[in-house]
């Protein structure tokens, strides 16, 4: 008994339900604790630039090669682009399909929400119509101003680009000069993992309060009247996942099953906290522990949080269908072919934390100039219940994107992958011959 309940999984499962709990019973207690959870994320967000940039400048100075470093970023953008692009199919087939959005009276559910929803509505239209999430701007905004800047700002994809450029120089000074930094580059890897480690000892409390919010802010009667479209939502998702993804696993000799146990503690903080980004540094660690190189894991997942969005880029087509449903506009097939074109790009500058959703639906409906923009405001109620839903896919997306560009550049080392699927963390040179297949047998 003491050995479970020391379990960080049945701890933040545990949270989740007190959460769940506590939201609903005192809603006004619950709402209160939005702080707790938001310290807590800000916690993970304050060593995620830090420890991208000591993984990814470790693992291209140990690969030395510029060619391979461009391989392999080329590979991870290929399949983030058709994966996504396949996502967003999916998304619109399903909404097509189910149609949740027929029978709800869009405009006159706008016309009656209250003040306090009608200014938060707005927020996400002004950001729209500022260009919130201009292409243009979101790619010249790769490049930071500062490198300082772009460490105090946690701009993940500004220091990657200063990591990978670090890394190539450094991989290009001789040995002499690059091995002394190297090696202090990789104590204080461990150290910053270290510090995670003393921060983890926290997300059941993260997880809790990030529950109470949810369930105590927008309450469980707010699910009802848009209960199709969560429904819609969740079975897409989770035929995305266990069908593509599923499928993808299994064409490179890997087991879905077997991967989302081994990461079932980021999981179910996500699920707690409604934030992918909370499980971003872990995933790096526990993918290198999985078997994939500490390159490959550096530079795929961190540019996966920006490019591969799996769940967010099905949220967002189907709730864009919905929302055309709910105004009684039939999309022509040219219509719907030009919204996954436009999500193509939009989808692509949404980050993972909470609410930027919002502005990209938001964006995407404006640049359309189809689907009123205020009906993003319907979806007020239930956008966080879904957020869940959208942060696991996206992190179970780029868990599998790693593995396949890991596997494809034959930079997935089988005898440490053998070793996770048993429970051992030693690292392959401290830990004898292991011989199992997927089944564990």
């Amino acid at each position: 008994m003491k050995k479970l309940t020391s379990n960080l999984t049945f701890q933040v499962l545990t949270a989740i339900g007190l959460g769940v709990l506590v939201g609903a019973l005192f809603p006004a207690f619950g709402a209160a604790l939005k702080p707790v959870g938001d310290t807590f994320i800000n916690l993970i967000k304050m060593l995620i630039a830090p420890i991208i940039f000591l993984t990814v400048v470790l693992g291209i100075g140990g690969m030395g090669d510029l060619k391979k470093v461009g391989r392999v970023g080329g590979k991870a953008l290929l399949y983030f682009e058709i994966v996504t692009t396949l996502a967003l199919l999916i998304g619109i087939t399903a909404a097509n399909l189910t149609r949740p959005g027929t029978g709800i009276e869009a405009r006159a559910s706008v016309a009656t929400q209250t003040a306090a929803q009608a200014a938060e509505a707005s927020r996400y239209t002004a950001a729209a119509t500022e260009g919130g999430m201009n292409w243009v701007d979101f790619i010249t905004h790769i490049v930071p101003h500062s490198v300082v800047g772009a460490f105090a700002e946690g701009e993940v994809l500004q220091v990657l680009l200063f990591a990978v450029l670090f890394g190539l120089a450094l991989s290009r000074i001789p040995a002499s000069y690059s091995r002394p930094l190297v090696a202090t580059f990789d104590r204080l890897s461990h150290v910053m993992f270290g510090v995670l480690a003393l921060v983890m000892k926290l997300a059941p409390i993260g997880a809790f309060a990030g529950m109470a919010y949810t369930i105590g802010k927008y309450g469980l009667a707010t699910l009802l009247p848009l209960g199709k479209l969560m429904l819609v939502v969740y079975l897409t998702m989770f035929l995305f996942i266990f069908g593509v993804l599923g499928g993808i696993m299994r064409y490179y000799g890997l087991s879905l099953w077997r991967f989302l146990g081994f990461i079932r503690e980021e999981l179910l903080l996500v699920l707690g906290t409604s934030s992918s980004e909370s499980a971003l540094p872990r995933m790096i660690d526990k993918l290198e522990r999985y078997g994939c190189s500490r390159s490959v894991a550096g530079l795929v997942i961190p540019t996966g949080y920006s490019f591969n969005l799996d769940g967010t880029s099905i949220y967002l087509s189907i709730a864009a269908i919905f929302l055309a449903q709910a105004f009684n506009i039939e999309l022509s097939l040219t219509q719907q072919l030009t919204l996954v074109g436009i999500l193509m790009l939009t989808s692509k500058g949404a980050a993972g934390v909470t609410g930027s959703g919002f502005i990209v639906l938001a964006s995407t409906l404006a640049a359309t100039r189809i689907i009123p923009v205020e009906g993003v405001a319907l979806l007020l109620g239930v956008d966080r219940f879904m957020s869940e839903a959208r942060a696991i896919t996206n992190v179970i997306g780029n868990g599998v994107a790693t593995l396949v560009v890991a596997k494809s550049e034959g930079e997935f080392d089988e005898a440490q992958h053998q070793r996770a699927l048993l429970g051992l963390d030693l690292p392959p040179e401290l830990a004898g011959p292991v011989a199992v297949d997927e089944s564990g047998r």
